[in-house]
């Protein structure tokens, strides 16, 4: 009896020690694997080190031109010269682009010239108003608009009136001559419509010119003052009266003229030569 008990607990303590022995064997198997598990896997959370990416190369960019707002083209009217310009309204609707002696005033568009004035008449002591623009250019150009440049001090030999222009050809060069005279050299530059020499105030400017220079030097060279101009004289009139800086001076009599520098005399000739072919009554 005795014997048989002894052999019946050994039997319990070899199946005891078997459960423990596989138990011990499948927690070490599940950490065996846990431990084999990859090990490249980024680390994620807290305190990781963000991968550097490798950034496709990109083509370089496409220069797309600007839109063709108008059929017409343009060219800054000062050629090959360091420009700056004024780009406000102080008295009247023109501006001023300063730029060396001697620089190249061309015509902004293709066109027709129209006036002519080679003669610098303009005197303080009288200070007319048809003189004060010195020696100038006119020209109307394809889009029925007119421009002028003056201030020249010189116009090139050979224009006339009536002469074909296309745009860049040169019409003169810079200069201070008129009532720029005791300033730098610039350019008189001036947008207007069509009129007849005697109604010179439109002729000197009438629709503000800066956003167009702007266009024509930097930005869309086919942005055109057309619409602007039509606009302006259907509300103004084809020859609308004069409204600043009209009246000239009366020099009192008996006096010299302050104005007129010693030694150099008054220059002679024709002010003024006017285009026929091409009369106020034109509309853009």
């Amino acid at each position: 009896m005795e014997h048989m008990r002894s052999g019946l607990l050994g039997r319990w303590a070899a199946a005891a020690a078997a459960v423990t022995l596989a138990a011990g064997c499948a927690q070490s198997g599940e950490t065996t694997r846990a431990n084999t598990s990859p090990t490249s896997a980024a680390p994620s959370g807290e305190g990781a080190i963000p991968q550097q990416e490798q950034r496709p190369k990109g083509d370089d960019p496409v220069k797309v031109p600007p839109p063709k707002v108008s059929k017409y083209t343009y060219v800054f009217p000062v050629k090959d010269c360091r420009t700056t310009y004024q780009r406000k309204l102080l008295v009247l609707p023109k501006t001023t682009i300063w730029a060396a002696k001697g620089c190249a005033f061309v015509a902004p568009i293709d066109g027709v010239v129209d006036e002519v004035n080679t003669r610098n008449r303009w005197r303080p002591s009288t200070d007319r108003g048809a003189d004060r623009e010195g020696r100038f250019v006119t020209i109307v150009g394809e889009d029925g608009v007119r421009y002028l440049g003056g201030h020249l001090d010189s116009v090139t030999e050979g224009l006339a009136p009536g002469t074909r222009v296309k745009a860049g050809q040169e019409l003169g060069r810079v200069g201070n001559s008129g009532n720029a005279r005791n300033t730098a050299p610039n350019l008189y530059f001036a947008i207007s419509w069509k009129t007849g020499p005697a109604h010179w105030w439109v002729r000197r400017g009438m629709v503000r010119p800066w956003d167009y220079l702007d266009a024509w030097s930097t930005g869309n060279k086919t942005l055109s003052p057309r619409d602007a101009t039509r606009k302006l004289r259907r509300k103004l009139g084809e020859t609308p009266p004069c409204a600043v800086q009209c009246a000239s001076r009366k020099p009192p009599q008996g006096t010299k003229d302050p104005g007129k520098r010693p030694g150099k005399r008054s220059e002679p000739g024709p002010v003024l030569t006017v285009d026929p072919t091409v009369v106020p009554s034109t509309r853009p």
